[in-house]
């Protein structure tokens, strides 16, 4: 099975400080503390290799909460990895990131030169930035609702100039006014990461927001989705529990507009890389040879320019 992993993380505690993971603690998403040691290219390519048949062709790394005094640092570090340090060559992924989304506080003052800073490297394709708010505290990442704030809305609108694409990470009730940025700006492309972190699915009320805030993303042609992190919110998931958010959000987004993804080593937590693979080939079984090409490899490729 050939795959491009269009959403993984690496990071390295010895050179580089990233806050949760030196306090880590357990949430709803599982136990940091069991993910606080390095994950670098060569443990994805231990994880790949373990899975037998998984073959990785190429990777985008989506920013790992990185210390927000300085962003660009884990920009340039990937790149390291990319061009070729020392690291990179010992595994078997020659030029891993080959797409890098990079992270910015757009409701900074400095976000503009910031933006540049990230634009300035070769494998930079995207921005970005965690917008999840919830009402209860469990859930709620960032306790502010940035999507209605005036200066980061101005700096949103500077990706079209480097352009850059935004990954997407909310909740099913913030994607009505998500919607309504995508019309805005129909020139920067979006990507809704965690087919659309369903969090309420205990109730008909949280089903609904999902189902139709999902379609008001998908309504906007510069909007496709991710469909990974499913295991967040599912521990103990199995193929048959994962199959209707799939079906749903392929059902809604189509084909076309839509890609597979790992979130390695979050997703680890919950399973291995080949089984989650092949779960995600399972429930797609039945699709065509070229729908199947488009999901597991081409819409990566095309979304993120690698």
């Amino acid at each position: 099975m050939q795959v491009v992993d269009p959403h993984v993380h690496f990071w390295n505690i010895d050179t580089h400080h990233y806050p949760w993971l030196a306090k880590p603690g357990v949430s709803f998403v599982g136990d940091a503390r069991e993910l606080a040691h390095n994950y670098v290219v060569a443990d994805l390519v231990r994880d790949a290799s373990e899975a037998g048949d998984v073959d990785v062709l190429k990777v985008v790394h989506v920013e790992a909460n990185h210390d927000p005094a300085d962003p660009v640092e884990e920009t340039r570090w990937l790149q390291s990895l990319a061009d070729g340090s020392r690291e990179q060559k010992a595994s078997a992924g020659g030029g891993w990131p080959n797409g890098i989304v990079a992270a910015a506080d757009l409701s900074r003052p400095d976000a503009p030169e910031i933006l540049a800073a990230h634009a300035a490297f070769a494998n930079t394709r995207g921005i970005r930035q965690i917008l999840n708010v919830h009402g209860n505290p469990l859930y709620d990442y960032v306790g502010r609702h940035y999507l209605r704030d005036d200066t980061w809305r101005r700096h949103f609108a500077l990706l079209a100039k480097y352009g850059l694409s935004f990954d997407l990470q909310l909740y099913p009730s913030q994607m009505e006014e998500a919607a309504a940025l995508a019309r805005a700006h129909p020139d920067i492309r979006i990507i809704v990461n965690h087919a659309g972190m369903f969090v309420d699915r205990n109730s008909v009320a949280g089903y609904r927001a999902w189902r139709e805030g999902m379609r008001a993303l998908a309504a906007c042609q510069n909007v496709a989705v991710k469909i990974s992190g499913l295991a967040m919110f599912d521990h103990a998931w199995t193929v048959e529990s994962l199959r209707p958010y799939v079906l749903q959000t392929l059902d809604t987004f189509g084909v076309e507009r839509a890609m597979f993804a790992s979130n390695f080593p979050v997703d680890r937590l919950f399973g291995s890389y080949g089984a989650l693979w092949h779960a995600y080939a399972d429930i797609v079984s039945g699709a065509s040879d070229s729908e199947q090409a488009a999901l597991f490899r081409t819409n990566a490729e095309q979304f993120y320019r690698i």
